[in-house]
């Protein structure tokens, strides 16, 4: 609760003594900026309605009174008043000894390994996400916690796919189209449908903006082998990080380039680093495909050998058993993947039999916004 408030050079800022006697300050223009009144921003979907511009560039407080237990502040020059409630300022103070938490994911991202999640797979039914948001919202947090969750009780049958996006968000079509065929056969009479393994990747890392979330779901699968595995490429990313600290910089400060040209029509082009940190340090995505990496040619002469040293070293790192994840679908069983984080793998098989997958792309964006959407309804039914 507020107890105090304590206008401070010249009215530029404002110092805020809390029960208990903690002190926060704010920037009297951070405030104007940030004012919730319905000038400053819509009642309905709370994004403002003014720029930076329409704010005096001398903007500073007036008056600073506490009426209970919230902030009235008075803006000079406009003479405008706001109330500040309390638990806002204190959700969103910026006057911190500690060091805020990297990022807005904060605390949602749970890193993990093999021995953390090899036998606690998230796994929900399909039926039961479809007709209970609670279920849903389980699934949802799992995928934003982890980076990966598995579905069960899909149709067998081609397009059932779309219906677990459907729950969340949109589809993003490609030039794969809106899905895409995953089959395989032992023997095959066409050679891309092969049994070989594939080293773990994340998909489409020569798109600029890439696919944030991948679906692949299983329509048939009676071969012997063909497990699908699953790395968490940020607790891979930490853990070169921690061993060699000069590598993790190469990799996430040098652009690595990737190319796609494999059909008529498509040139696919882009330029990222391997390990995509935000200003914060936070990291914001993993870009990791051998197939689909082109030429480095933005390293320097003097760092390269230390960033081929270091992209090696990732590359062990990812095929360490210690960090992979491993299950096998089942027909009416899919599994999603946080195309920015997880990399997904699949084992070779042989034997007899058939393997049929279908993937397609979403993106995150929607997922969260769902994910908050029914928590937030949860919040307001509890009050």
């Amino acid at each position: 609760m507020l107890t105090n408030a304590d206008i401070a050079e010249d009215g530029r800022t404002v110092e805020l003594t809390w029960s208990g006697g903690k002190r926060s300050r704010f920037h009297a223009i951070w405030l104007r900026d940030n004012a919730l009144d319905d000038k400053t921003r819509s009642s309905g979907n709370g994004q403002r309605l003014i720029t930076i511009l329409d704010i005096p560039a001398d903007t500073r407080i007036g008056q600073a009174t506490i009426e209970r237990g919230d902030l009235r502040l008075r803006f000079l020059p406009e003479g405008k008043d706001v109330t500040f409630p309390s638990a806002w300022l204190r959700a969103n103070a910026y006057d911190r000894e500690m060091p805020v938490t990297a990022g807005w994911t904060g605390d949602a991202i749970r890193r993990w390994t093999k021995p953390t999640m090899q036998h606690t797979v998230p796994l929900v039914d399909y039926p039961a996400a479809a007709r209970d948001p609670a279920v849903l919202a389980v699934w949802l947090a799992a995928v934003r916690t982890y980076g990966f969750a598995v579905m069960d009780g899909l149709p067998t049958e081609s397009g059932a796919l779309c219906n677990v996006v459907d729950l969340f968000g949109y589809i993003r079509e490609t030039n794969y189209g809106r899905w895409f065929e995953v089959r395989a056969e032992v023997n095959p009479s066409n050679l891309a449908y092969t049994n070989l393994g594939l080293q773990a990747h994340t998909d489409n890392p020569y798109r600029d903006p890439v696919p944030t979330l991948q679906v692949l779901a299983c329509i048939e699968n009676t071969v012997d082998g063909g497990e699908s595995s699953v790395v968490d490429g940020f607790a891979v990313a930490a853990a070169l990080q921690a061993e060699n600290p000069e590598g993790f910089r190469l990799l996430s400060s040098c652009p690595a380039r990737f190319e796609y040209a494999g059909s008529s029509g498509v040139r696919l082009r882009s330029k990222r680093p391997m390990i995509e940190l935000g200003p914060d340090g936070e990291l914001i995505a993993i870009r990791f495909n051998n197939r689909s990496l082109a030429a480095t040619t933005d390293v320097p002469f003097t760092d390269m050998a230390g960033y081929y040293a270091a992209y090696r070293r990732f590359a062990e790192m990812i095929e360490d058993p210690a960090f992979e994840v491993t299950f096998k679908l089942e027909p009416g069983q899919a599994f999603i993947v946080d195309n920015t984080r997880v990399m997904h793998a699949r084992k070779a098989f042989s034997g007899t039999g058939k393997r049929w997958l279908q993937g397609c792309y979403a993106d995150k964006d929607g997922l969260l916004s769902t994910l908050a959407a029914i928590e937030h309804g949860f919040k307001e039914a509890a009050e």
